[in-house]
């Protein structure tokens, strides 16, 4: 499966007991936050001995973006020589930032070659995949962290600080909503992404971010699924819709780009120019490909309920074609209820950019509402950088020689990463049957993550006040 020769000829370099190695699998735009942090705001502590990829091109990328930041470059392996970019390079934790159906290979045979892993999540796109990193990770006893970068925003910790303070007592129900606008949530639909057997669609790419913060806000893991979602939006009958003929295979060549509010044009990112268009030539892989392509079999507006072993109820939805992007979460409590808004953009008409000024980033709301008495708002922190400031955060807890202890427990595992993604697989699941699924018959014994206590749920309830 992994053997092939290397891109560039690696030497083993001397081991170093001062810094951690490790080595990055797969090297498209979301490799660049770890490839920044080991390079520059954690070389001190750490350094990338080993890169590896599908594609030549971002080999040679990334081998650029270490000489720029002044660091020795990795050396660079195809994607099939995996297994000799470990025996040379010798990294102590290998990153997986490969396309999401790829995870588990990579996972598990990183941990049998006897290295920790980082992972992006989601951790895998399936429940067999996600069954074997669980048994690969308790035989070879290694390390499996998955990078939910999602808990480390400072709100979302302050969430998480008040409901283990029993704010709102018991948490009985979550209403949970996730908007993505026509901007990003677009995205989703010209890349590798739209095709489930590649990302096991939004309920598992996306919706595992979501699914573990309520997992790890109520400290409890999920026990079942109900789910309805089709994709309505982003399909040929609403390109026509929109006044144009159809779908077609890509922006760039597409004879009605002008008029449509959905192009995008690599070359006027130089980013994306160069992670993508310029890499072409390598791979075929196209960035650009139409939103309303037929063959797309993700969907694109869902709805899930889920029970928790707590007793508490998720509803859960999200739409990838809203009017703003954000979030809408609302714990209803024996005590209360504690509503919490972000949103994270403003979308103008059709195609337009962003509209500046309307709305700042992140703009962050709180507010309890106690049984019968007078609500009140909480002023949320705030962060800066990425995600709300949570990607700083998570990094200086991933690369840090000794994380200090977090009550929070916000540092996930393979235990983690699997609720999350069973969830979306039981949606998905769901989606072609119709019926309930249950968590434990798509994986079975899996012990709960390491979660701070929440309040005990037999602890006296004050009675309301009468009004």
């Amino acid at each position: 499966m992994l053997a092939a020769a290397a891109v560039t000829p690696a030497q083993a370099a001397p081991r170093t007991d001062a810094k951690k190695r490790y080595a990055i699998v797969g090297v498209g735009s979301r490799a660049y936050l770890y490839l920044d942090a080991i390079q520059t705001t954690h070389a001190d502590r750490a350094e990338l001995v080993g890169v590896c990829d599908t594609n030549a091109g971002r080999l040679e990328l990334a081998r650029a973006h270490a000489r720029k930041a002044g660091r020795a470059e990795p050396a660079a392996y195809e994607a099939a020589a995996f297994d000799k970019m470990i025996a040379e390079t010798k990294p102590d934790t290998v990153i997986v930032t490969s396309v999401d159906a790829t995870h588990a290979d990579y996972i598990c045979h990183a941990m049998e070659l006897g290295c920790d892993v980082i992972t992006e999540k989601p951790m895998t796109t399936d429940a067999e995949k996600c069954r074997r990193i669980l048994e690969t990770r308790r035989r070879t006893g290694r390390h499996c962290r998955v990078a939910f970068n999602y808990r480390y925003m400072p709100v979302r910790g302050q969430i998480k600080e008040l409901l283990v303070g029993g704010i709102i007592g018991d948490v009985m129900s979550v209403d949970f909503h996730w908007m993505l606008d026509t901007h990003h949530g677009a995205d989703y639909f010209r890349r590798w992404h739209g095709h489930k057997r590649f990302s096991g669609g939004l309920m598992v790419h996306k919706a595992t971010h979501h699914f573990d913060l309520v997992n790890w806000w109520l400290s409890a893991v999920p026990v079942s699924v109900r789910a309805a979602g089709r994709r309505g939006f982003y399909t040929p009958a609403m390109a026509k819709r929109l006044g144009l003929t159809g779908a077609h295979e890509r922006c760039q060549t597409c004879p009605e780009k002008k008029k449509c509010a959905f192009e995008l044009d690599l070359a006027k990112d130089p980013k994306l120019k160069a992670l993508y268009l310029d890499q072409e030539k390598h791979d075929g892989y196209f960035r650009d490909r139409c939103v309303f392509r037929p063959e797309i079999d993700i969907e694109d507006s869902m709805n899930v309920v889920v029970t928790y072993d707590s007793d508490a109820i998720l509803c859960y939805s999200v739409n990838a074609f809203a009017a703003w992007e954000g979030y809408v979460v609302t714990f209803n409590g024996s005590k209360g209820r504690l509503e919490h808004k972000v949103v994270e953009a403003v979308s103008a008409p059709f195609g337009s950019a962003n509209v500046p000024g309307q709305v700042k980033d992140y703009d962050v709301s709180a507010r309890v509402f106690p049984l019968r008495k007078p609500a009140y708002d909480v002023a949320p922190r705030t962060g800066k950088g990425s995600h709300g400031g949570g990607d700083a955060v998570m990094l200086a807890d991933l690369f840090s020689a000794a994380p200090a202890t977090d009550p929070l427990r916000r540092a996930a595992d393979e235990r983690g990463g699997a609720y999350s993604i069973l969830v979306g697989v039981a949606a998905n699941r769901c989606f072609a049957t119709g019926e309930t699924v249950r968590i434990a018959d798509l994986v079975p014994a899996i012990s709960s993550p390491d979660y701070a206590p929440m309040p005990a749920r037999t602890a006296p309830v004050p009675m309301p006040v009468k009004t």
